[in-house]
C-alpha cells in the first residue's frame, strides 16, 4: 500500500514521459559539478617532523590546509593578524590540535600588512632555537581585496594590495638565508598561493604600466597574483644559479636521480599555485559576505545565501580547493632521489611526474601563462656571470623588473612604519608559543 502511495505521488509529480529528462538533468548537474570541483590529487607523502609555514593560516583556505598537514603528521606554524592569545586564535588552533591529534600546531603573531611585525616575526623565528623550515606556504595572496559591493576606498585597497605582494617578497629575503644553509639533502618548497584573476592581466601585462586605483578590480587583482608569479619564477632562476658545488647532494649506488640535475640545481623549490574559485576564499569575499559583523554587506550576504545552490554546483569546496596545493607538495621534485629498485619499475613511456620548479600549477597540473617575453640572452647562448632567458613567464628581464620594483616598492613602504613600532620590532622577545622543534 505505502509503495502504491508513494509511486502514485511521483507520477504525479513527475510523470513517467519525463523520466528521461530527469535522468539527464541529474546525470548533467553531477558532471558539471565534479568539474567545477576540479581535478584530486593522487599523490601522497608523509608529512611527520616536517615544519610548515603558513601565511593566512586562519583564513578558510589556510584552515583547510593546516588541516590536511597536521592529519599528515606535519609541524605547522600558522601566522595570525591576531594575538596568539586571542580567543578566536586560540580556540581554532585547539581545536585543530583535537581533531587532528597532532598537538604540533603553533600559532604566531604576523600582519603581512604590516612590514615591522614581518620583520618582528622574521626576528623571532630566526633567533629562535629551532630555525628549520621544509615548507613555506604564503596563502594569504589568496583572497582577493576588494568587493564588487559596497566597495572601499580605492587608495587604501591599492595600499593593501602591494603590501600583500611584499609581505611575500620580504618574508623570503629575510627567511632564505636560514633556508640556504639547510643540509642540502632536505627537501625544501615556497609555494606562493594565487587568485585566478592572474589571466586578466597576463596579455596586457607591461611593468612600466602605472595601474589606477579606480581600475577594474580583476585588472588590479590579476597584476597583483601575476606579479607574485613572475617573481617566484625568477626566484627559481636566482636559487639554480647559485653555485652548486655545495647544492647538488651526492648518491651512493643504490639510489638514482629521477631526472638530470641539470633541470633544477638546487634542493629549495619555488612554485605558484592557484586553488581556483571558491565558494569561502573568493564568491563570500566579493560580496563581502565574510569577516565581521561591520565588515559585511547585508545585501552581499543576502545575495551569497539565496545563490547558493549555484554557488555549491559552480563553485570549489574548501576540500576541493586546496588539492592544487597538496599536489605540489607530495610531488617528488626533480632533486629528489629514489632507490633503484623502484626506479627500475618506471619506463619509458611512463615516465615519473615531477615537479616543474618555478611554475604555475592548477588543477593538479602544470598551467601555461603566455606573456610577453622582455628580450635578453638567448635561450642556450649564456653569457659569463648571466642567466639564460628561458621564455617562461615573460623571461629573464621581465623576472628581474619585478623584482627590482619590490625592492623600490619594499623602501617605500618601510617608510610608511612609525619610528615606534621599528623599536617594537627590534625589541620583540620570542611568543610563548614558539616552535621548539621536532
Amino acid at each position: 500500500m505505502v509503495l502504491k502511495m508513494l509511486g502514485a505521488v511521483v507520477n504525479t509529480l513527475l510523470p513517467s514521459s519525463y523520466y528521461v529528462h530527469a535522468a539527464v538533468s541529474i546525470l548533467a548537474i553531477v558532471v558539471v559539478h565534479a568539474f567545477a570541483q576540479g581535478r584530486t590529487t593522487t599523490r601522497e607523502r608523509d608529512m611527520h617532523a616536517r615544519v610548515v609555514l603558513v601565511t593566512g593560516g586562519f583564513t578558510p583556505l589556510g584552515l583547510t590546509l593546516i588541516q590536511s598537514l597536521a592529519q599528515r603528521g606535519a609541524h605547522v606554524i600558522a601566522l595570525s593578524p591576531k594575538p596568539i592569545d586571542h580567543p578566536e586564535v586560540v580556540i581554532l588552533t585547539e581545536l585543530l590540535r583535537s581533531t587532528t591529534k597532532n598537538d604540533h600546531i603553533y600559532a604566531e603573531e604576523c600582519d603581512v600588512y604590516s612590514s615591522a611585525s614581518v620583520r618582528s616575526f622574521c626576528t623571532r623565528f630566526i633567533s629562535g632555537k629551532d630555525t628549520r623550515l621544509d615548507t613555506i606556504v604564503f596563502a594569504h595572496g589568496y583572497q582577493p581585496i576588494g568587493s564588487l559591493l559596497a566597495p572601499d576606498d580605492p587608495e587604501e585597497l591599492a595600499t593593501r594590495r602591494r603590501a600583500s605582494s611584499l609581505a611575500t617578497f620580504l618574508i623570503i629575503t629575510l627567511l632564505l638565508p636560514v633556508l640556504l644553509v639547510a643540509p642540502v639533502e632536505r627537501d625544501i618548497r615556497i609555494i606562493n598561493v594565487v587568485n585566478p584573476f592572474y589571466a586578466a592581466a597576463s596579455l596586457a601585462y607591461s611593468i612600466t604600466e602605472v595601474v589606477s586605483p579606480t581600475a577594474p578590480l580583476f585588472k588590479q587583482e590579476g597584476r597583483r597574483s601575476l606579479e607574485t608569479i613572475i617573481f617566484m619564477r625568477h626566484l627559481q632562476r636566482v636559487l639554480d644559479a647559485l653555485p652548486s658545488g655545495g647544492q647538488v647532494p651526492k648518491t651512493d649506488k643504490t639510489t638514482v636521480h629521477v631526472v638530470s640535475d641539470k633541470v633544477q640545481k638546487s634542493n629549495i623549490v619555488a612554485v605558484s599555485v592557484c586553488p581556483g574559485i571558491s565558494r569561502g576564499d573568493t564568491i563570500a569575499i566579493l560580496l563581502k559576505a565574510s569577516g565581521t559583523q561591520a565588515q559585511r554587506s547585508i545585501l552581499g550576504t543576502v545575495i551569497y545565501f539565496i545563490a547558493q545552490p549555484l554557488l555549491r554546483l559552480l563553485t570549489k569546496s574548501q576540500t576541493a580547493t586546496v588539492q592544487s596545493i597538496l599536489h605540489v607538495l607530495f610531488l617528488p621534485t626533480p632533486f629528489k632521489s629514489v632507490h633503484t629498485s623502484t626506479a627500475t619499475t618506471s619506463t619509458e613511456n611512463d615516465p615519473e611526474e615531477v615537479l616543474k620548479a618555478g611554475a604555475l600549477y592548477r588543477e593538479c597540473a602544470v598551467a601555461p601563462v603566455r606573456i610577453p617575453t622582455a628580450g635578453g640572452t638567448p635561450l642556450g647562448e649564456e653569457q659569463k656571470g648571466a642567466m639564460p632567458d628561458d621564455r617562461e613567464l615573460g623571461g629573464v628581464h621581465l623576472g628581474q623588473s619585478v623584482w627590482e620594483s619590490f625592492e623600490v616598492a619594499l623602501k617605500e613602504w618601510e617608510k610608511t612604519v612609525p619610528a615606534s613600532d621599528k623599536e617594537a620590532a627590534s625589541d620583540d622577545a620570542p611568543s610563548v608559543d614558539t616552535h621548539t622543534g621536532p
